[in-house]
């Protein structure tokens, strides 16, 4: 897997990549803090509206910034929105009420909606060779993972000797790294949107780009998921990893503290377990998808997670004030607990690591940052649904019923997904392979 790091251009990305998680690890941290040392008793309040924030921002924001900027060069976008994600960073220890959290975090979540989409269109480019791009989908679902095992930490050991304030200096400073290095990568030719030769298809369909309007341009990425049958799946695919994602993070705390009555230092254990087993899969998946393909391995999460979920909130159930209140019953609660958010976290993983294969053989170097943006917008739309569910849910009806909500939705997302990505589908037939230009439809869906 850390072959590819020798590629200079992919190892500096990568790099960038690395730090703005860190940052953005520490941003979490601190905002939680930020949240209860405005809110109070409304913390989880304020911090379920300002992730709901955050994904509106994703789901709205994205496409329409990446018909703006498409034939703008990747260079001056991504140093811009880490420069504006630094920016936002550095207003936020001085912020005061909650409205102010909700306007810094749609504008910094902004920036990363513009970063994010361009940087991923980024890595097929520069790793052209199938292998190389899978091996380097992994290391980036591991840098996630990690992140999200070294960020608390991190941010752990430097709250014994700073407030949490100071965090957002750590933020800063990760995503002005991240724009320096970023400064100092050698892009390749077709990554700064360098014209092809004319009379080229390529030519014909960039010029075409260029003249359509905003409305087909920012909409180009979802017709292109609409009509293609892996990308629907993909659609489906991504309430499955929604659901249980939600869980973990916004019930966790109330799992460990509220339910079963486990010390602060437990938090990060059962987070600790969600990241393991999503780094366990990480880690394994080039050889497994070489061996049994995209479909296969995806489809195994989504008929993993679900079962998962449904344990999940048989244990909610049984831990409640009023099931299995005994200390040996809360013990073997815990460690059922963990055994789950490993689960969770290896059947999201066995997702989540592959999905962008799907989104580079669907594309060509034309609409792929289009397809790309579209899967950033499309994912997280998924969330404003099950983040509301996991959190006011929970707090209205217990953690029962939100678990057992996202329970339904995993299971919805996860027979969808079935259903959509067929055994043997056209767009697998040699010829109407994926990678084969489509130039005639594309520029047809453009000059509209």
């Amino acid at each position: 897997m850390l072959q590819v790091l020798r590629n200079g251009t992919y190892r500096k990305l990568f790099s960038a990549q690395m730090v703005a998680l860190l940052g953005t690890g520490l941003l979490t941290v601190a905002l939680g803090l930020l949240a209860f040392d405005i809110a109070g008793r409304d913390a989880g309040a304020v911090l379920g509206t300002a992730l709901t924030i955050k994904m509106a921002a994703y789901v709205g924001f994205a496409p329409v910034i990446n018909a703006l900027l498409a034939s703008v060069p990747k260079r001056p976008v991504l140093i811009g929105a880490d420069l504006l994600r630094a920016t936002m960073a550095l207003c936020l220890p001085f912020i005061s009420e909650a409205w102010q959290i909700y306007v810094v975090i749609f504008l910094l979540q902004s920036a990363s909606a513009t970063f994010t989409p361009a940087f991923q269109s980024l890595i097929p480019v520069v790793l052209p060779a199938e292998r190389d791009y899978t091996r380097a989908l992994s290391l980036s679902r591991l840098a996630y993972d990690l992140e999200a095992l070294a960020s608390p930490a991190i941010a752990a050991l430097l709250l014994t000797w700073l407030s949490y304030n100071k965090l957002f200096l750590g933020t800063v400073a990760g995503f002005l790294l991240s724009a320096l290095l970023v400064v100092r990568t050698a892009l390749p030719a077709t990554a700064r949107s360098r014209p092809t030769a004319s009379g080229g298809a390529a030519a014909g369909n960039s010029a075409v780009a260029a003249s359509a309007s905003l409305w087909h341009r920012t909409t180009l990425g979802a017709r292109i998921f609409w009509r293609t049958p892996r990308l629907r799946s993909l659609l489906a695919l991504n309430l499955v990893v929604a659901a249980p994602t939600a869980l973990v993070l916004v019930n966790t705390v109330m799992y460990v503290r509220e339910v079963l009555h486990r010390p602060e230092t437990d938090l990060a254990l059962a987070l600790a377990c969600f990241g393991v087993g999503s780094m366990t899969v990480a880690l394994g998946a080039p050889r497994v998808l070489e061996r049994f393909g995209d479909r296969a391995v995806m489809l195994t999460g989504a008929a993993v997670v679900p079962v998962v979920m449904a344990g999940a909130t048989v244990l909610t159930f049984l831990a409640a004030p009023g099931g299995n209140g005994s200390g040996a019953g809360q013990g073997a609660a815990w460690a059922w607990l963990l055994g789950l958010w490993f689960l969770l976290g290896a059947g999201n993983s066995t997702v989540l690591t592959p999905s962008a294969r799907l989104l580079r053989e669907a594309s060509d170097e034309e609409t792929r940052p289009y397809v790309f943006t579209a899967q950033f917008s499309l994912s997280h739309a998924c969330y404003i649904l099950t983040y509301p569910l996991a959190g006011w849910l929970g707090a209205a009806a217990g953690l029962g019923p939100a678990a057992l909500a996202l329970a339904f939705v995993a299971m919805i997302g996860g027979t969808g997904a079935f259903l959509s990505w067929p055994r043997r589908s056209a767009e697998t037939r040699p010829d109407n392979h994926p990678n084969k230009r489509p130039d005639d439809r594309e520029a047809a869906e453009l000059k509209q």
